[in-house]
């Protein structure tokens, strides 16, 4: 009996382990249930493979091939699907709402022209070229806020906007070597950029304009790069984008977004016109980035509250110039003198003279009056403190028009008050040049009938200031009443 209960159990345990061990039901059925437990897609080897690893391994090397060849396939099948743009992401995905009436390269403004589009995009910068699926022709665009002017464009490289091809072989659409969720900002530093007047007005503040609805989720693709160009103002671009700039012209990679934009937006010298902006942004907001960008600490010109301070003193700063390069101030130091007579702390800079931005930014913030010759230099007037003033000398030569475009009108916007000053003949150095019958100074007009390039050599180039004290405290003392300071005596 005990012999027959032992045979027994040894039955029950040899069913039970082939039960284990065993597939219940075919291998559709099994498939069939792993796929409705793991929706996940599940890779196959090809029979070949399976029927070669199940062989005496006479063919190892071959099946070493073909393994690597299988891995290879499904590896690049699963960085295409990483890789390349899926519709319904790229439309998830598109910051921009193209308006169907308008046309995909349109006039902005009378200086600018951009170029919209969502969907497939295709971005090859080496060639300059943009593929869009949802383009029906091709366009052509320069992204530089000077459209009309011939010389500047002719720095500024030509970009094309394609519709994406459907083709095979060598008419296919490029494949996708990089993929970003962004929109795509292509803008040029070519044109006139060195100028800090032209670096803002055409480049830096349009960029604002048109980067901003974005909220940082934008890559700037700058064509026409300039290394040094871009080491001096990189802290803006980081301002409004979460993203790297990238040298576009030197790029070899295939980028793709779902949306991008070309060409910047220009309103107007060095300012803002918030009824022409998506998001209602200013010049004022432009100028809070600016302190953000370059941790300036002053949002208005407000004296400090101790009263043993010496910011309790309201501080002038001077931009100095070289008297080899036009408008320079032959009195300088009588000048910072007189200023500090009124009780002011007079500083004097040149911001030619420095490659720190950043540094000059808050030498100008932690002033409460700028003084300045006509100039790019007057463009520092973008770091001043709210409630400063800012003082123009306008050389001398009929040109109250250019200060007025350039610095006065701005000015307004920043919140900074302006003031003028504008230089007499006999202010001026131009009256040692030329004989006092001469036109250059009997008929300023007469030279700027000659053109734009007879004025600037003449009246910009050519001409050092020396202002009458006595007239420039008169303008001194005004700012001084302007201020929260008041006079200190």
């Amino acid at each position: 009996m005990a012999l027959l209960a032992l045979m027994l159990c040894s039955l029950v345990a040899l069913s039970l382990i082939r039960a284990r061990f065993s597939p219940i039901g075919s291998t559709a059925g099994a498939e069939a249930a792993i796929k409705a437990e793991d929706p996940k897609p599940v890779v196959v080897l090809s029979e070949a493979a399976v029927a070669t690893e199940a062989g005496d391994g006479d063919g190892a090397d071959e099946v070493a091939a073909v393994a690597a060849e299988e891995n290879s396939k499904v590896e690049e099948d699963k960085q295409a699907e990483e890789v390349q743009p899926k519709p319904e992401h790229a439309a998830a995905a598109a910051a921009i709402t193209v308006d169907a009436s308008k046309p995909v390269c349109y006039e902005t403004s009378r200086r600018s022209d951009t170029c919209e589009a969502a969907g497939d995009v295709r971005l090859l910068g080496r060639s300059q070229t943009i593929y869009v699926d949802t383009l029906e022709q091709e366009w052509k665009a320069r992204p530089y806020c000077r459209k009309h002017d011939k010389f500047a464009l002719s720095h500024v490289k030509e970009w094309t906007l394609k519709p994406l091809p459907s083709g095979d072989g060598d008419g296919a659409a490029p494949r996708c070597t990089t993929n970003s969720s962004a929109t795509a900002f292509v803008l040029s530093t070519g044109g006139f950029t060195g100028n800090p007047f032209h670096d803002y007005t055409d480049v830096l503040i349009p960029a604002f304009i048109t980067a901003h609805r974005f909220g940082g989720e934008v890559q700037f693709l700058v064509s026409s790069y300039k290394s040094w160009w871009m080491s001096r103002y990189i802290q803006i671009f980081q301002q409004m984008s979460r993203h790297e700039v990238v040298d576009i012209d030197a790029d070899d990679e295939v980028r793709c977004y779902p949306s991008v934009v070309v060409g910047p937006t220009f309103h107007k010298e060095l300012g803002v016109d918030p009824s022409k902006t998506p998001d209602g942004v200013s010049v004022v907001d432009f100028r809070k980035m600016l302190r953000s960008a370059f941790g300036l600490e002053r949002a208005t010109a407000t004296p400090s509250g101790d009263r043993w301070d010496i910011r309790r003193r309201p501080r002038l700063l001077i931009i100095s110039r070289r008297a080899s390069r036009g408008r320079a101030f032959m009195n300088e130091r009588a000048m910072a003198d007189m200023a500090g007579s009124l009780g002011f702390d007079v500083r004097v800079g040149d911001p030619e003279m420095t490659s720190d931005t950043s540094k000059f930014a808050r030498l100008v913030n932690s002033c409460d009056v700028m003084v300045g010759v006509h100039g790019a230099g007057l463009t520092n007037m973008v770091f001043l403190p709210a409630g400063a003033v800012l003082v123009q000398v306008v050389p001398y030569g009929r040109l109250e028009w250019l200060a007025r475009n350039t610095f006065a009108e701005p000015s307004a916007g920043m919140e900074v008050h302006y003031l003028e000053y504008v230089v007499q003949l006999d202010e001026t150095t131009l009256s040692e040049q030329y004989p006092s019958d001469h036109p250059v100074l009997k008929d300023p007009m007469a030279i700027h009938k000659q053109g734009w390039d007879a004025l600037k050599t003449t009246y910009l180039d050519k001409q050092n200031v020396r202002p009458h004290l006595g007239r420039l405290k008169n303008t001194f003392l005004k700012a001084l009443k302007m201020l929260p300071h008041g006079r200190v005596d």
